[in-house]
């Protein structure tokens, strides 16, 4: 038997519920950052996907009962580079004005995990993710960059070469 880490890239999600309708002034400053945060996020090294609607952006994919809850998801290459978009990108000083657009909500609003390579994960998967994080803590199936897990490793039959 030989180890092998298999061709798996990170699947993330992330939720919030709105102070107002998305074409509200509540949400102005939110709704006019999207396109350039997306164009950024798209042309970010590792980037793979991520969930969009017609109009480029995920705002008006519903998969909560309540309709302020807004869901974004997106697969990268490695946890490393989610990291840099993330923290070393204009993204930064949005996330850290997430107060101004998003209620403070007491389960978990980010959840990672890991996916083979090419997958593209659902908005059930995404759901189900988060809710094993609230449920079970961070582990190889839902984790946070707070406390992050390798991808999975896959044990592979050594062949044999005959002659």
């Amino acid at each position: 038997m030989v180890l092998s880490v298999a061709d798996h890239q990170l699947a993330q999600v992330n939720i919030g519920r709105t102070l107002g309708p998305m074409d509200s002034e509540a949400m102005a400053g939110f709704a006019a950052a999207l396109d350039p945060i997306n164009a950024i996020a798209d042309a970010a090294p590792g980037f793979v996907w991520r969930l969009q609607d017609d109009e480029g952006n995920a705002t008006s994919i519903h998969v909560f009962e309540d309709e302020m809850m807004l869901i974004n998801m997106s697969v990268w290459a490695s946890l490393d580079a989610l990291a840099d978009f993330v923290m070393h990108t204009e993204h930064r000083d949005y996330l850290r004005r997430r107060r101004e657009w998003f209620e403070r909500i007491e389960q978990p609003i980010v959840a990672l995990w890991w996916v083979p390579a090419g997958h593209v994960p659902t908005t059930g998967e995404a759901k189900e993710r988060l809710d094993h994080l609230a449920a079970h803590g961070p582990s190889p199936h839902a984790f946070t960059f707070r406390q992050a897990f390798p991808p999975p490793v896959i044990h592979v039959e050594a062949g044999r070469a005959d002659g």
